[in-house]
């Protein structure tokens, strides 16, 4: 054992002609440096796994009691944070039907009887009775034209009538009194006191009066339309609602034309005024055409205006509409309100929950 520490020694032993001048010490010095730097590079490492050693050092409870501890922590893998529920999964949810429905869907309110009412002629407006949120009945007046005009042709129809009337009185007289001398005549012929010639003439004159009585009675009928018509005309000029409903919207005013047609970009106007029938509203959804399996007709429904979300009122299915649309890969279902309420009006956003039908 010693033999082989001896050898070892002689291994390291310098000799006197390698030193080449180098001191007694300098070997120490650089064995001694090169140690301090290992354990430099050593503690380096040790902080680079504990970076969070020095912080809150004055703490009792960051500060490890021993090199065990800090290993085990170290030596602890550090528990990740939940990440977020991602927004898509956040409005999936939200957006999920109740348990009662099996589709929801967002629409509008429409009204089946809605009308802009106009005036057959041209003419010129003189009075508007409206005003936007009046209630009308059908048949009120809701304008007036200048019917001058109208009134005038009305009472030389009138007037024509009158003397069609008169011609034909003055046939009938004459027709009567030829009449008589017809009868006269044919006695006195009979009793050879008159000619042939003169009963003839008289046959002739009855036929000529009664052929005039027959134009009379036809020129009369004509005159009579023409002064019919002529009152239809004035008639025209009172612009009337065609049905009851509530007035939504005013488009004229007294001073302006109005045409049943458009001018091309005059400033003739071509209503008067529109008109919904609120017993007619009802609301209209689009569909995806993936989702109509699960609608069908008279299929109960819950309508939530987007004004009054708290209210839910009560719907059923009245038809789905037997075409799709390409463009957006869509069915329309109309939707038949259960109650009228003064609060639901036309074109007011709506939600609707088709529900499951009942067991």
């Amino acid at each position: 054992m010693n033999s082989d520490k001896d050898a070892l020694l002689d291994q390291l032993r310098i000799d006197a002609d390698d030193r080449h001048g180098d001191t007694p010490g300098s070997s120490r010095r650089w064995i001694f440096l090169g140690c301090a730097a290992l354990i430099l590079i050593a503690f380096g490492a040790y902080m680079g796994l504990l970076p969070g050693l020095n912080t809150g050092a004055d703490d009792p409870r960051n500060s490890p009691q021993s090199i065990d501890d800090i290993t085990a922590a170290a030596d602890t893998p550090q528990t990740a944070a939940p990440a977020p529920l991602p927004p898509a999964t956040v409005a999936a949810t939200t957006q999920a039907p109740p348990s009662d429905a099996v589709l929801n869907a967002s629409g509008y309110v429409v009204a089946r009887r809605i009308a802009t009412v106009s005036a057959q002629l041209t003419g010129l407006i003189t009075e508007v009775l409206v005003e936007e949120g009046l209630e009308v009945a059908e048949g009120q007046v809701l304008a007036r034209l200048d019917d001058a005009v109208a009134r005038v042709n009305l009472s030389l129809a009138e007037a024509q009538t009158e003397v069609n009337k008169g011609t034909i009185q003055r046939i009938e007289a004459a027709l009567a009194e030829a009449k008589r001398v017809l009868d006269r005549t044919a006695r006195l012929k009979d009793n050879d006191f008159s000619t042939e010639a003169a009963l003839t003439r008289a046959q002739a004159d009855v036929q000529s009066l009664s052929a005039q009585l027959i134009e009379a009675r036809a020129t009369l009928k004509v005159a009579e339309f023409e002064a019919a018509r002529q009152r239809e005309t004035v008639d025209d000029h009172i612009i009337r609602a065609p049905f009851a409903g509530v007035v939504i919207d005013k488009s004229a005013q007294p001073g302006e034309i109005i045409s049943p047609v458009s001018a091309g970009g005059g400033f003739t106007r071509t209503g008067i005024c529109t008109i919904v029938d609120m017993a007619s509203l009802e609301v209209e959804v689009d569909v995806n055409e993936a989702f109509i399996s699960r609608v069908t007709a008279r299929q109960r429904v819950r309508a939530t205006l987007d004004a009054y979300p708290d209210w839910d009122i009560p719907a059923n299915v009245i038809a789905i509409v037997p075409t799709a649309d390409r463009t957006k890969a869509t069915v329309r279902v109309r939707i038949g309100l259960e109650s009228r309420d003064p609060r639901i009006l036309p074109d007011m956003g709506i939600k609707v929950a088709f529900l499951a039908p009942q067991s």
